[in-house]
């Protein structure tokens, strides 16, 4: 997993350099990385974009203690990974592992903190790969009904035209990474699921 390091170095850098203390983290792979306003987007809850290019939930999983060393008492972590997983070979079930081991990294961690997964996009590039994302998200929804702070977020459908396959009108011309109008649906579906966010601080005022 070398090829993953200029990247982590790079989030290294952002979060000595951050000047607040982050209280919701996003963690992901690229869909999250080339996320660019998502953190004026989030203000209000303190967000880290710490999504890394390309990455898997393996590697999100395998990395995590070196991504999160110098990150304290956070309240939020919300997760897209899984995709990449896929395109890899890798079976649903084995997704599902990685997830169960990131999310008992999180809780050992950081405690009973809110943890959110949103679903795996149904993509036109992978479109050959829909059955396994649908059945994945499928089994990322059970695991995540486990525990009342676990929280799924659903944009699979959304993404889907009438006849069931990946809306061309959502992604960028490769076919794999969204484009403005999937980064809108993304964030509205975040936004329709206040419960996966930070209570609001209200700044005192004299």
């Amino acid at each position: 997993m070398f090829w993953y390091h200029p990247d982590l170095e790079r989030l290294e850098n952002q979060i000595q350099e951050l000047e607040y203390h982050p209280k919701t983290i996003f963690y992901g792979s690229s869909t999250l990385t080339l996320w660019n306003n998502l953190t004026t987007t989030f203000k209000e809850h303190k967000p880290i974009n710490l999504g890394f290019g390309g990455s898997t939930l393996a590697a999100c999983t395998w990395f995590f203690d070196r991504v999160f060393e110098n990150i304290k008492d956070i309240d939020a972590i919300v997760i897209y990974a899984g995709d990449n997983d896929l395109g890899d070979g890798r079976h649903p079930e084995e997704i599902i592992l990685f997830l169960e081991n990131l999310l008992l990294k999180i809780r050992t961690k950081y405690g009973n903190i809110k943890c959110t997964c949103i679903s795996i996009k149904p993509s036109i590039a992978r479109s050959h790969l829909q059955e396994s994302i649908n059945y994945t998200n499928i089994k990322i929804q059970k695991l995540m009904s486990k525990d009342d702070n676990f929280h799924f977020v659903n944009i699979y459908d959304d993404l889907l035209d009438k006849k069931g396959k990946p809306n061309s009108k959502y992604f960028e011309e490769d076919g794999l990474h969204f484009n403005t109008k999937g980064y809108n649906l993304l964030e509205k579906a975040l936004q329709k699921h206040p419960i996966i966010f930070p209570q609001k601080i209200l700044e005192k005022t004299f």
